[in-house]
């Protein structure tokens, strides 16, 4: 099994320090929750019933005529690649380790590919399955270049995947949620989750964005009652509040500009990423993994190529604590 940020009660054990002392900016998840209403106990009474108007508020907020609800994006990564016969499948790199990882185990032939390789590997491989914003680097694909890989891909029956669990917080979003499955893009699938932006990933609640021809098959692979009741009304809720949605936006810019501004000034060189969180590609970066560490602080370390994801603190004592680690790294 992979490993993945948010490892919070391993690195306590490793390193000796009480779960309740760390500060984990691992994960890339907003530090501001959505506030979910009290929960009805007639809701752990029930089975969850797709006529919640989960799926209608989803297809409201994404802008899309037709939504599957997931038990997180996850779950569609993970079973997407059954239902197609084995292919060739581009990916670029770095990305989300568990793209490359899925489609290898259902027998397909991954290639790794820099992103600026994609649009001409379109016309010669099965399926191309990029993040946009890219996890975890943050790049972007223009949506027009996404629909010309798209179309290359339909000459061969291929399939464009693009898992977009970091684009809610996007000013001038390339979202291709309104056209997934559609005449202009039939063979678009979108994914998105509810875990970043809304900061609900314990609630494990995504949503598939394509055509029937690929989201019937996936709802018949998921099976019934996937996602918990209580998770079905949280989503609801979050998808609704039109009003939270513009006040978490508005806090993410000037978070995320708060964060970019640190990094920038401690010297460590320029990094990349969204509102939600800083990648940073540098040598150091073990080193730097391992001091923050030793001091409560947990960052997501990737080792190829080396580099370091920065999440977003959240109260003024988090904010000053990164700060002084940062400062004690460079005066060290």
């Amino acid at each position: 099994m992979l490993e993945h940020g948010g490892r919070l009660r391993a690195a306590a054990a490793r390193y000796g320090i009480a779960l309740e002392d760390w500060l984990d900016l691992s994960t890339g998840i907003a530090p501001d929750a959505y506030p979910v209403p009290a929960i009805p106990s007639a809701v752990w009474q029930r089975l969850p019933e797709d006529e919640d108007s989960l799926t209608e508020a989803a297809c409201r907020y994404y802008g899309a005529p037709r939504v599957l609800a997931l038990p997180g994006s996850q779950a569609a990564i993970q079973l997407l690649p059954r239902l197609r016969r084995t292919g060739v499948v581009a990916v670029p790199e770095p990305s989300y380790s568990e793209y490359a990882a899925a489609w290898s185990a259902a027998g397909h032939e991954v290639r790794r590919c820099a992103a600026s390789d994609l649009p001409s590997l379109a016309g010669e491989v099965d399926v191309v399955v990029v993040g946009n914003p890219n996890n975890p680097t943050g790049g972007r694909i223009a949506r027009q270049a996404l629909l010309d890989m798209a179309r290359q891909l339909e000459a061969r029956r291929g399939w464009l995947v693009v898992d977009e669990a970091f684009a809610d917080a996007e000013e001038n979003s390339e979202s291709l949620a309104d056209v997934a499955g559609s005449a202009e893009a039939g063979n678009v699938v979108v994914l998105r989750s509810l875990g970043k932006f809304f900061g609900l990933a314990g609630a494990r609640v995504g949503f598939a964005i394509a055509g029937d021809s690929i989201l019937e098959p996936l709802a018949a692979a998921i099976g019934p009652w996937a996602i918990a009741h209580p998770s079905r009304l949280a989503a609801r809720a979050a998808l609704a509040d039109d009003d939270w949605q513009g006040m978490q936006r508005e806090r993410l810019r000037r978070d995320g500009a708060r964060l970019h501004e640190l990094l920038a000034a401690s010297g460590l060189g320029e990094s990349s990423g969204t509102a939600l969180f800083r990648y940073l590609a540098c040598d150091d970066a073990p080193a730097l993994h391992e001091f923050f560490a030793r001091r409560g602080i947990l960052l997501r370390h990737f080792v190829h190529p080396a580099a370091l994801r920065f999440g977003l603190p959240a109260t003024t004592a988090e904010w000053q604590r990164l700060a002084l680690a940062l400062d004690q790294w460079n005066n060290r």
